[in-house]
């Protein structure tokens, strides 16, 4: 196995921030995205990661965002270290197909999902009421059901915990009509245009999740005063963190496939059973993973990075 790497310590390079996978640098104006092989589950991160992880992520994400330019800008400026600020270069090492030099954004407090099937925290709402977020669905549906039309299912964005499911219309109080509207659209749109493609390669794209930011650094601030039009005094709205990822979505083998039960996962999901098998009451600090477990996971998502990019 190659060398896992579960976080980063650049002394000259300001560092912003830890999430769950990433540590985030400031440099200049814009923003060292690292993705490490940390792995989270219930909302913990393990002691132990997945080797790569960090890499094929990165990788799947960059291969999304070229394919979809042509619906909506992303946040990326270079991805070869090579085309980083010289501070950087002496760390290669590390950042080589791990990282993204992107631009800075202000995030938008939403996260939105697309949902071309029925499963997870969907499925179990549609058991209840027969409606995912709100949204009426047809009766008779069953577990991994085929949806006729994706369906648009915001969430709230929780720095810490659980993210919570809201309906358009509670999203539309939180950041205004008409960027909900052009949210849920290019939302759509750019499962749409995956989901075509990953079913030529043999893969459902079953779900996702995507989050935008506004980019303001693209009008200078003695311009945007002057601007009497409060949409484009804002910026502009682009694709930004990671983008139908193994970690942001869920992928099943269309071969595999068989609605009416759950479905074999490109993910972290044999990390996850492997868990609930234990005697854990999912707070930290979390279980050390096995070696085999770590293995498999491992395979699963240079499986999925194959598939999807080459």
């Amino acid at each position: 196995m190659s060398d896992i790497v579960m976080e980063t310590n650049f002394k000259d390079v300001k560092f912003l921030r830890r999430g769950k996978v990433r540590d985030v640098y400031e440099v200049g104006d814009n923003l060292l995205i690292v993705a490490t092989d940390r792995v989270s589950a219930f909302d913990v991160v393990l002691p132990n990661g997945i080797p790569d992880k960090g890499r094929i992520l990165t990788q799947i994400s960059i291969y999304w965002f070229n394919q979809m330019k042509d619906i909506m800008e992303n946040h990326i400026v270079a991805t070869d270290v090579k085309d980083y600020p010289e501070v950087l270069h002496k760390y290669k090492d590390i950042l080589e197909g791990r990282s993204m030099l992107v631009r800075k954004a202000k995030p938008m407090p939403v996260e939105c999902i697309v949902r071309g099937y029925l499963s997870g925290s969907g499925w179990k709402e549609y058991k209840k009421s027969g409606t995912v977020c709100g949204i009426k669905l047809p009766d008779g549906l069953v577990e991994s059901s085929r949806l006729d039309e994706p369906i648009f299912t915001p969430s709230t964005k929780a720095e810490e915990g659980h993210d919570i499911n809201i309906s358009f219309d509670e999203m539309k109080k939180i950041v205004g009509d008409d960027t909900a509207n052009k949210l849920r659209d290019v939302s759509l749109k750019i499962y749409k245009k995956a989901r075509e493609m990953a079913e030529k390669k043999g893969i459902i794209i079953a779900d996702t999740k995507m989050e935008f930011g506004v980019y303001k650094d693209s009008i200078p601030n003695q311009v945007r005063d002057k601007i009497q039009d409060s949409k484009n005094r804002e910026g502009k709205l682009i694709l930004i963190d990671e983008i139908l990822t193994p970690d942001s979505s869920r992928f099943w083998s269309m071969k595999d496939y068989a609605h009416g039960k759950s479905q074999d996962s490109f993910d972290k999901q044999i990390v996850r059973d492997y868990l609930l098998t234990l005697d854990w009451n999912q707070t930290y600090p979390g279980p050390k993973l096995p070696d085999e477990i770590v293995e498999k996971t491992a395979a699963r998502y240079r499986e999925i990075l194959g598939i999807l990019a080459g």
